[in-house]
């Protein structure tokens, strides 16, 4: 089972949210269609956990092969607003044109009303 931290990768990098993350992953796996393959697939449902386990798997078999990749990965990682994301914690990405209202909230207890 992937670390949970390649699991968020892959989630990033399957919203494509994540321009740098996904081009340093998309050179890694250029030579490997079973991989490139992954990785669209998480790309075309990133709402759907069995491709994005795929992807993390598939990353972190790479990562243990290869250790400048994973740096590489890491740190690309760590540039995004969700690598700083805690269990527990609250982390809203809005992103496009926004026509409603957005609220950031820990736990609620109750209702919200706008």
């Amino acid at each position: 089972m992937p670390e949970p931290i390649l699991i968020s990768i892959a989630a990033a990098l399957a919203a494509k949210g994540a321009t740098g993350l996904y081009d340093v992953v998309k050179r890694k796996f250029a030579k490997n269609p079973a991989a490139l393959a992954e990785l669209e697939a998480a790309s075309v449902a990133p709402t759907d956990t069995q491709p994005i386990r795929a992807l993390a798997e598939r990353l972190e078999t790479a990562e243990a092969q290869d250790r400048e990749f994973a740096e590489e990965l890491r740190t690309e990682w760590r540039k995004l607003p969700e690598s700083g994301a805690t269990y527990g914690g609250v982390h809203n990405t809005v992103t496009g044109n926004v026509t409603g209202k957005v609220i950031q909230a820990g736990d609620v207890h109750g209702n919200i009303n706008l």
